[in-house]
């Protein structure tokens, strides 16, 4: 690792090597090679004057890009296109004239820039069906747990452990549609010209639509894409980098606010991400066990869902056919969203793998909250013993308040249920009282509801996407 220059955090502590790799100069390099003998071989087959033997020349030098050679003839022409444009034609000299015939700058760019978002959004999909696969794991082992739901982070009626991770999982299920809908909306810019309007094929071709109408397709089922955008300018529209940021600002959204309640939990003491042996927590506080992958993801997310802005702009402030301030920013923030998500991803998935469960804690706390929830069953057994229902809510609406009061203003124990078995007018004993503090009478139907979702939900979607399951995230930091 260089020491004295600047190294971007998503490479060197967050993002796998895997995404590394596709967005890395040698994917970039080797697709436009692709992209170059893909076009070549249209242009044969469609009759042009090339030759097999050229053909065969570029395969045999696709892969061995002599970076050194395009490297000092950058220097010199200021153009990266040109300057792999000569650096090919100086191993394939036989085919050095053919090599970007018809094409602009952007034939090898633009395509490229699909194709590489399109491997990406593979890999982000893959993560994301582990996440719901260890997730689902994770709801049905908590499925029937009972434990302390919160509305506006104060003690409401009970739910599930497991029913809670339904609420993370429908969002994270939710990305995954959107992003089957971007990913399979995908196509490739194809070879359109200058201004989009196919002029040089024009002249190639000596006017013949017919044969120029064959060249997208043929190049789009050789690059493993089902099509090309209908129409364009020099570059494909700039909404498409906007429609990917926005999915992967989506899973950043649904990470963030699951990251969130695993730090609340943890603080309660509920629910614990893993937390290796000789961890360190705090350099000051010895004891702490902070929920740093949690908090790291938070803070991931952050960013990439600010990020989605950028691609936004760009695609807002495009002048006619194309301007070239779209250039700088995407380089940033295509790829960095990317491997942001991905950092977050192998959060997700190594937390949920390791998440320790306190039932001990969690029953505690419910049981503490437990007789306030009860207080409907209570009236409605007091009822039945004769008593008036209304009088019976105001009594305790009071002794609730005063139950309240011992807890939180002298630090006792919840003494609801002794203060309504010493009212005579509820007619209720202690022991009596005690029956209705069964927590799994309150937490309706999320087992249930647990249950449906994993059946009716996830199950297909793990069905479907069987060869991607298996997954595991070490992280580095």
């Amino acid at each position: 690792m260089s020491t004295d220059k600047y190294t971007s955090p998503l490479s060197e502590r967050y993002a796998s090597r895997e995404m590394q790799y596709i967005f890395s100069q040698d994917m970039k390099f080797r697709t436009w090679r692709r992209l170059w003998i893909a076009l070549a071989e249209t242009e044969k087959e469609l009759g042009l004057d090339i030759t097999q033997e050229q053909i065969d020349e570029l395969k045999a030098h696709q892969n061995d890009i002599n970076y050194d050679v395009a490297r000092e003839r950058e220097k010199q022409v200021r153009h990266d296109v040109m300057s792999h444009v000569y650096a090919y034609g100086q191993q394939c000299p036989k085919a050095k004239g053919i090599i970007h015939l018809g094409a602009t700058s952007c034939y090898v760019g633009d395509n490229t820039d699909i194709i590489v978002m399109a491997e990406a959004l593979k890999l982000v999909r893959k993560k994301l069906v582990n996440v719901l696969a260890e997730l689902a794991s994770f709801a049905q082992r908590y499925k029937a747990l009972p434990t302390l739901a919160f509305t506006h982070f104060q003690p409401a009626q009970p739910t599930t452990v497991g029913k809670r991770a339904t609420l993370w999982m429908q969002e994270f299920s939710l990305d995954l549609e959107d992003l089957d809908y971007v990913l399979g909306s995908l196509r490739l810019l194809g070879s359109k010209g200058t201004t989009g309007t196919q002029a040089s094929f024009q002249e190639l071709f000596d006017g013949n639509d017919e044969i120029i109408d064959k060249i997208d397709p043929m190049i789009a089922r050789k690059m493993g894409f089902e099509s090309c955008y209908p129409v364009s300018g020099q570059t494909y529209s700039r909404k498409v980098d906007t429609r990917v940021a926005n999915v992967l600002a989506g899973i950043a959204a649904s990470a963030h606010k699951f990251s969130n309640d695993i730090r609340l939990l943890q603080h309660l003491k509920e629910i614990e991400e893993p937390f290796e042996k000789n961890q360190i927590g705090s350099s000051a506080m010895a004891y702490k066990r902070n929920p740093m992958r949690s908090e790291r993801i938070a803070s991931l997310s952050r960013y990439v869902m600010v990020d989605a802005l950028n691609p936004a702009i760009t695609s807002a402030t495009q002048w006619f056919e194309r301007t070239l301030d779209d250039s700088a920013n995407k380089r940033l923030s295509i790829p960095e969203g990317f491997l942001a998500v991905d950092g977050i991803l192998d959060l997700c998935l190594n937390i949920v793998d390791g998440l320790v469960v306190y039932d001990k804690v969690i029953t505690k706390r419910l049981m503490s909250e437990l007789p306030f929830m009860a207080t409907e069953n209570i009236m409605m057994d007091a009822v039945k013993k004769g008593g008036d229902r209304q009088e019976l809510h105001e009594k305790i609406r009071q002794l609730s308040m005063e139950a309240g009061y011992h807890v939180k203003a002298e630090g006792k124990d919840n003494d609801l249920l002794e203060l309504i078995a010493a009212d005579k007018s509820f007619g209720l004993s202690l022991e009596e009282l005690q029956k209705n503090m069964d927590p799994a009478k309150y937490t309706g139907r999320a087992e249930y509801q647990v249950d449906q979702f994993l059946k009716n939900v996830i199950q297909p979607i793990l069905n479907d996407n069987r060869e991607l399951l298996g997954m595991k995230a070490e992280i580095s930091v």
